[in-house]
């Protein structure tokens, strides 16, 4: 490995995060300095509107451990994991971190030392969530038991809060998805891995970039992206439809042998309508899973770098 190589890269992707870069930096360098942990950060500007990249270069300027990377527009979380992960695959090991502190710096010392002890993955996975509106906190107990039921997984606790050795990170740079599902991903290679524990913080600064409207287009496209099952929705469909017109004869035969009178036009409506939506559904499915076959063919780049910090290499810092 390289002198200039630090042992460990914390990688903190960022948007629209101005008030955070500094005290992110500040906080997780003192505690990491503390335990005698060699270490560099590396800062990814997901195309942010704010000072967010201004805040970023000073910190590079001042701190020889630091560089950074600025994405020309937004190109979201998982292209912002994909380029740190890229940027920092010669270092043996990294940890990826939210930069507004809700994932507790404190435990990245013990998957670090979990990581001495061998282990090539270290997943954080969350023991308590922090206080969040009850649609978001309903959506993502949706989402991931969803995920896990499809994906043979358990990952209702999951976070992007994990560290991983350099051979977990080449596989996962080397994984030629456009919309690659980082934390299902990491669970998906394999290799010696192990969980911790932590309990998601509050926000000390500004405010989660996450709406409903994002958060369910996030869901959407990475459990389409890493399952099939949405497109067994119209076998599915198909069966219940099945099973509803099967009770509805008997029922209507039922009725004619007592001698009432069988609302035909009423029923024939229904099974129109109800046959109707599911084909038209299961075809909006298909259309989609189509669209994503789409966008991998045109092969167009994960994320766009505009700007880099201008320190080429990074010292140890311990």
């Amino acid at each position: 490995m390289a002198e200039h190589c630090a042992r460990l890269c914390v990688v903190i992707p960022a948007f629209n995060e101005e008030q955070m870069i500094k005290k992110a930096f500040h906080t997780i360098h003192g505690i990491l300095s503390e335990h005698q942990i060699g270490h560099s950060f590396l800062f990814v500007d997901d195309g942010s509107a704010d000072q967010t990249w201004t805040e970023i270069e000073s910190l590079a300027a001042e701190h020889s451990n630091v560089r950074g990377i600025c994405f020309s527009r937004n190109f979201g979380k998982e292209a912002a994991i994909h380029a740190g992960l890229t940027e920092a695959e010669e270092f043996d090991c990294c940890v990826v971190i939210d930069c507004d502190l809700q994932h507790p710096p404190e435990t990245i010392v013990e998957m670090f030392r979990l990581w001495e002890e061998g282990y090539e993955i270290i997943e954080g996975v969350k023991s308590k969530r922090s206080a969040e509106a009850a649609i978001n906190s309903l959506g993502a107990r949706t989402f991931y038991s969803l995920m896990s039921r499809a994906s043979g997984i358990e990952m209702r606790s999951a976070s992007d809060f994990k560290l991983l050795d350099r051979k977990a990170v080449l596989t996962l740079v080397n994984i030629r998805e456009k919309d690659a599902f980082f934390r299902a991903l990491s669970f998906w290679i394999g290799y010696r891995t192990t969980q911790i524990e932590y309990e998601v913080q509050e926000r000390t600064a500004g405010q989660s970039k996450w709406s409903v409207k994002s958060l369910t287009k996030y869901a959407i496209r990475n459990l389409t992206s890493f399952t099939s099952l949405p497109l067994q929705f119209g076998t599915a469909a198909g069966g219940i439809c099945l099973l509803a017109a099967l009770i509805l004869g008997i029922v209507s035969i039922t009725r004619k042998c007592s001698g009432r009178i069988v609302g035909v036009t009423a029923l024939i409506s229904f099974l129109l309508l109800l046959i109707g939506g599911i084909i038209l559904i299961s075809m909006g499915v298909i259309g989609y899973y189509l669209a994503k076959v789409y966008d991998e063919v045109r092969q167009r780049p994960v994320y766009i770098i505009s700007k880099r910090t201008e320190r080429e290499h990074v010292e140890e810092i311990v």
